[in-house]
C-alpha cells in the first residue's frame, strides 16, 4: 500500500486528535484495519509495543526483515517541508545519512555532497541504483565511525524506532562535527499505531527533553513543527 508522508499525517491527525482515546486506543477499533493491512501478521502490530521492550537487538531486525512486506510503502517518509529544510540546512562536504531506507533523500543530496547512507539493511537494489553512495549496514545505536567524522549527519524518522534512544542520541552527536539534523513524527502515545513506533513526541518540547541531558550539548538549535513532524538541528561547534 503507497501513502504519501503528507496524507498520512492528515489522517492520523484526525484519528489521533478527534476520536474520543477511549475509542481510538481500543483493540477492537483497530481489530478490522490491522487485518486488512497486515493479514497473518496482525498479531505483531497489536502486541508490538509490549514485547519490544525485552527483545535482543538480533530479534528486533529479525522482526522487521519479517513484517517488511506488509508496511505501508511511500517513496519517502518525508514531508515536503521537511525536504526542502533538510536540503538547506546542511553544512560541509561529508554528509551521512543514518536510516535511509531506499535511499530518497540521500540519492537527492549526493550531486552535492560526499554521501554515506546507514540502515540495518540496504537492500541489493538500493545499493546497485546508487552506486556513487557509500552504504553501510548498521544501526544508529552503533555507528562504526570515528569521532567528529560527517560535516553534516542527518536522520529522519528513525529515532521513533529505536531500542536505546539515548545511545542513538548520544552516536549520531558523536559522529558530527558540524550539524545534526533530525525529524521525528510529531505523534501521540497510543497503544495500537499502524506502525512500529516506540518512541513518541506529541509535542516539540517532548522532544528537546528527550535529548538534553544526552552527550555532548549543542552550541545552538532550531526546532519546530514542520508540516506535521518535528525538524530539528543543532550546531555542534
Amino acid at each position: 500500500m503507497k501513502l504519501s508522508r503528507n496524507l498520512a499525517i492528515k489522517i492520523s491527525g484526525v484519528l489521533d486528535n478527534w476520536l474520543p482515546p477511549v475509542v481510538r486506543d481500543s483493540k477492537l477499533f483497530v481489530y478490522l484495519p490491522f487485518k486488512y493491512l497486515f493479514r497473518d501478521k496482525a498479531h505483531i502490530f497489536f502486541t508490538f509495543k509490549q514485547k519490544a521492550p525485552y527483545m535482543s537487538e538480533a530479534e528486533y531486525v529479525k522482526l522487521y526483515r519479517e513484517i517488511d512486506p506488509y508496511l505501508i510503502k511511500r517513496e519517502t517518509s518525508l514531508n515536503t517541508g521537511c525536504i526542502l529544510a533538510i536540503t538547506q540546512s546542511v553544512m560541509g562536504r561529508k554528509v551521512l545519512e543514518v536510516g535511509c531506507g531506499n535511499a530518497y533523500l540521500a540519492k537527492k543530496l549526493s550531486n552535492k555532497y560526499l554521501l554515506t547512507g546507514v540502515d540495518i539493511l540496504v537492500n541489493t537494489s538500493t545499493r546497485k541504483e546508487n552506486g556513487h553512495i557509500q552504504f553501510v549496514n548498521a544501526n544508529a545505536e552503533h555507528l562504526p565511525f570515528e569521532n567528529n567524522s560527517f560535516d553534516t549527519t542527518i536522520c529522519t524518522h528513525t529515532l521513533e524506532h529505536v531500542l536505546n534512544f539515548e545511545k542513538a542520541i548520544a552516536e549520531l552527536r558523536r559522529v558530527t562535527r558540524k550539524r545534526l539534523i533530525i525529524v521525528v513524527p510529531m505523534q501521540k502515545p497510543f497503544k495500537y499505531t499502524f506502525d512500529l513506533h516506540l518512541r513518541f513526541f506529541p509535542f516539540v518540547e517532548s522532544f528537546l527533553l528527550a535529548i538534553k541531558d544526552i552527550g555532548t550539548p549543542p552550541k545552538s538549535f532550531v526546532c519546530k513543527n514542520l508540516g506535521g513532524d518535528i525538524f530539528y538541528y543543532e550546531n555542534r561547534q
